[in-house]
């Protein structure tokens, strides 16, 4: 699973989602996304069950990234 290796504090408070995200919408690698249409959090499960139904439908055909990991 994706974690990040260390934090600097225990528990991070998770606040409110409010407004349209502007920034972060455009590819910084390859040509082809996966993009979000409603506003949520993403699970670390969620990012490595998306991971493996990428890499089977590619088949050794391309690379997948993941720019984020869940905090």
């Amino acid at each position: 699973m994706l974690m990040p290796k260390k934090v600097k504090f225990r528990k991070q408070q998770r606040g409110r989602m409010t407004g349209k995200a502007w920034r972060g919408s455009t590819l910084s690698f390859g040509e082809f996304g996966l993009k979000s249409l409603e506003c949520g959090w993403v699970t670390n499960r969620q990012i490595e069950t998306a991971r493996n139904g990428m890499t089977r439908f590619i088949q050794r055909g391309g690379q997948v990234w993941i720019p984020g990991l869940p905090d």
